[in-house]
């Protein structure tokens, strides 16, 4: 054997652990998160054509798609498409609801749904499902609604240039109070009902 080779022992290893942890004079931060520009409102928003009638300016779009015997509520991305999705063909739910596609099974799939969403931290979606007021899909977007889940999105932030007159608040810099005024806001709204 030669001289210079030394076996492994762990306290040289901790050591070579520790000199490799140890942050140095620069620290540097990678955001993995994805959704993060979304969040603070300033990723880029498609707009789509002028001319279609819903439109392509959104970053998460409910869809809800009812066939025979089930129904499919789904999340999806414009660049990414499908992200979050709820049916009642899934064992899971089907095994809790006596029929598939009745009034019980929209409120109980947009439960499931609005669960999965804020789980994943999806809050904000924009909706062009029209109901008519009663209805299956009217519950289903009610109960969304009252679970978490907002169904419209806030406008994207643009920079204001020097010579604008009026600037927009920054989302990032959101204050204690006006939190406090969008609540009582919402309490007034809903008692309003």
């Amino acid at each position: 054997m030669s001289g210079h080779f030394q076996p492994l022992r762990s306290s040289r290893v901790l050591r070579k652990i520790k000199e490799i942890n140890q942050p140095s004079g620069e620290q540097v931060l990678f955001n993995r998160n994805p959704r993060n520009l979304e969040r603070l409102r300033i990723a880029h928003k498609p707009t789509g054509y002028f001319l279609e009638k819903p439109g392509r300016s959104f970053w998460h779009k409910l869809e809800l798609t009812v066939s025979g015997r089930y129904v499919t509520a789904e999340v999806k991305h414009f660049q990414n498409g499908p992200i979050i999705g709820a049916s009642t063909s899934e064992w899971a739910i089907k095994k809790q609801l006596y029929k598939t596609a009745d009034t019980p099974a929209f409120v109980n799939l947009a439960r499931v749904l609005a669960m999965r969403c804020l789980q994943s931290g999806i809050t904000e979606m924009t909706s062009n499902i029209e109901a008519v007021a009663g209805g299956k899909v009217d519950k289903f977007l009610k109960t969304l609604e009252e679970n978490g889940v907002e169904l419209q999105e806030p406008e994207r932030y643009v920079a204001p240039l020097p010579w604008d007159a009026t600037r927009q608040e920054k989302p990032w810099e959101v204050q204690e109070d006006h939190l406090e005024q969008k609540q009582q806001q919402k309490k007034q709204v809903s008692t309003k009902k």
